[in-house]
């Protein structure tokens, strides 16, 4: 759907785009070591935590993905957004502690610590796969698709286009950069997003039009068992895979903790994520329900953002609408590669030769670009697969989730489980997962033979825990590899916890009075 702009439009793009560069390059010209390239400096606030992680989250697939789930569905797809203040909160007093405490720069680092150089090199690896094809190749692939058809360029083009915007800033400003960028970018994402959902309720004509516009069905947040597409079954049980995974473990998400300055104010960064949760189905869901009730007969579900920005944006906001779209695109890929680069970097080229602080920043920038280049071809892949960009997405995190979730959580909560059990978990379940995603991607053997992506993800997370238990029981313990218990290194932490727990606690019962409401 090609989108007609005016020329303020045109000014308030290009306005983005030399804000943009500018809060990436310039606003920090100083010399930077390797660690501000990759963690900067370890010095991050919690509000910087927060934004960057919301940008990096807030991608294309959210915008655009789930307006499509709030026109074909309705508010079910919240799910994903409502429930995740219980990860986050996992993440907050669960992980980082360890993280933190055992001064780790990357994932895979983690598991040196807790398991030993074999499950080590394997998450290396795996990390590396799941950054490029996940978020790098899906997000230049789904952000694309929507570049190509507003601005009516070939995919490859705007694919392109994204990539080299994205690569410039994080070669060179590094995470600093990304995180700088992120909160420029998140305030244009929820500013936009406001605006065009004010827009839409005022069009349909209010609260109550808006509710009795729409089935009834679309105000459950909690499907029946039989519903095919999002059972609550498959979110109460495959969910937490995908969340554990997500929030808990994975690399872009969790490096901006890891850059946190103290274990304080990376606590209050998830908690801050956790916050923004309340308002995101809101802005970014709802406006999906909103295009049903007014464009249900001409709008496809794959457009209705879009369909939206074009019927309901004047000229001047349209362009800032389509600047917010390109910001969650850029943001996502900008953080991804980050990620990248500090993985390859620290786990792969250092543990072959040495580094200095200078080799290693030349090398983070290399591997950047280069893996920038990697991703387009992933994303021309993803063009042939015949999937919407959604459901692509989120059935390879749920299927590449169950193996790390199953050893991370053990890792942090049981002492007992050891590097035998993970090893077998890793290598094993890689090797299952890695097959399954291939087999979800290419539709094989034939469309719909395969159970929902979350319940695949639940199975498959389900026996890999059975198999870490059994496997931990039967073999000797790790010698000297345990953690300390959680109890044991909050004593260690030098600030009273209580305040961030009763912020949980606030959350939480937001979060039961929403659940209440929508069921």
């Amino acid at each position: 759907m090609e989108v007609t702009f005016a020329g303020i439009d045109y000014l308030v793009l290009l306005g983005y785009v030399i804000m943009l560069l500018f809060v990436g390059f310039y606003l920090d010209r100083k010399k930077k070591s390797a660690a501000d390239l990759f963690l900067g400096g370890r010095s991050l606030k919690w509000w910087q935590i927060g934004f960057s992680i919301f940008s990096a989250n807030a991608g294309p697939m959210m915008l655009v993905g789930f307006a499509s789930i709030g026109f074909t569905q309705g508010v079910v797809g919240s799910n994903f957004e409502w429930l995740a203040w219980i990860f986050l909160l996992l993440l907050a007093m669960v992980f980082i502690p360890h993280y933190l405490a055992t001064k780790i720069s990357t994932m895979p680092q983690f598991l040196l610590v807790r398991y030993g150089k074999r499950s080590y090199n394997f998450f290396t690896i795996y990390s590396l796969i799941s950054i490029l094809v996940v978020w790098l190749g899906g997000s230049l692939y789904a952000g694309g698709l929507l570049i190509s058809q507003i601005f009516n360029c070939t995919l490859l083009q705007a694919m392109i286009v994204v990539a080299a915007i994205a690569t410039s800033f994080t070669a060179f400003g590094g995470l600093k950069a990304v995180v700088r960028t992120g909160i420029f970018q998140s305030l244009i994402i929820i500013l936009s997003s406001i605006i065009l959902t004010y827009l839409s309720l005022k069009k349909i004509g209010g609260v109550r039009q808006f509710i009795h516009g729409a089935p009834s069905s679309y105000w459950h947040l909690f499907r029946p068992a039989s519903d095919p597409e999002y059972s609550w079954v498959a979110i109460v049980l495959g969910y937490p895979v995908v969340a554990i995974f997500y929030w808990c473990t994975d690399q872009t998400i969790v490096q901006k903790v890891l850059a946190a300055k103290s274990i304080k104010e990376g606590q209050y960064g998830a908690f801050f994520v956790g916050a923004l949760k309340i308002i995101m189905p809101f802005i970014f869901i709802f406006p999906g329900i909103m295009c049903f009730v007014l464009f249900k007969d001409t709008a496809k579900p794959d457009d209705a953002y879009i369909t939206l920005v074009k019927q309901l944006m004047p000229h001047g906001l349209l362009g800032l609408c389509i600047a917010a779209l390109i910001a969650a695109l850029i943001d996502t890929v900008a953080s991804a590669l980050n990620s990248f680069s500090t993985v390859f970097t620290l786990d792969v080229v250092s543990r072959v030769r040495k580094l200095n602080a200078r080799q290693s920043r030349f090398t983070g920038r290399v591997v950047t670009v280069t893996a920038a280049v990697l991703a387009l071809f992933v994303a021309v892949l993803y063009s042939h697969s015949g999937k919407d960009f959604f459901d692509l997405s989120q059935g390879l995190v749920s299927i590449l989730a169950p193996p790390l979730s199953v050893v991370f959580l053990a890792g942090a909560v049981w002492k007992r489980s050891n590097n035998v059990a993970a090893e077998v978990v890793l290598f094993g379940g890689g090797f299952i997962c890695l097959i399954l995603g291939a087999c979800h991607v290419l539709n094989y053997p034939y469309k719909g033979y395969w159970p929902h992506f979350l319940l695949l993800s639940f199975y498959t997370f389900l026996f890999l825990a059975i198999v870490m238990i059994i496997v931990s029981l039967l073999t000797r313990p790790t010698n000297g590899k345990a953690l300390p218990s959680i109890a044991e290194t909050n004593r260690h932490i030098e600030y009273d916890s209580k305040r961030v727990w009763l912020f949980w606690g606030a959350l939480a019962s937001v979060m039961v009075i929403i659940y209440l409401i929508f069921n």
